[in-house]
């Protein structure tokens, strides 16, 4: 099992799987869930390692440093803390 939390919130989600609906409950905004709008932006505080590499979608946004987009993450074990803004 795994965890996606953010300062006042934690969402278990099992390990491999993606973090969509874990971030939805953890508030983040989603628009077109494929990679494509930027929408769902996150930080990732710590635990960056726990996630799967970038995606293409991702290198196409140009996501560097600790950016991710939530829509294209798994969770491959272990704690990720993110955070997030509402556009």
């Amino acid at each position: 099992m795994a965890t996606i939390k953010t300062e006042n919130k934690e969402v278990n989600v099992n390990n491999g799987d993606s973090i969509i609906k874990a971030c939805e409950e953890l508030g983040v905004p989603f628009d077109c869930k494929v990679g494509a709008c930027g929408v769902c932006k996150i930080d990732v505080v710590e635990g960056f390692d726990n996630f799967t590499p970038l995606t293409e979608e991702e290198k196409i946004m140009g996501m560097e440093g600790q950016g991710r987009l939530a829509c294209q993450c798994k969770i491959k074990q272990g704690i990720v803390k993110i955070k997030f803004y509402l556009r």
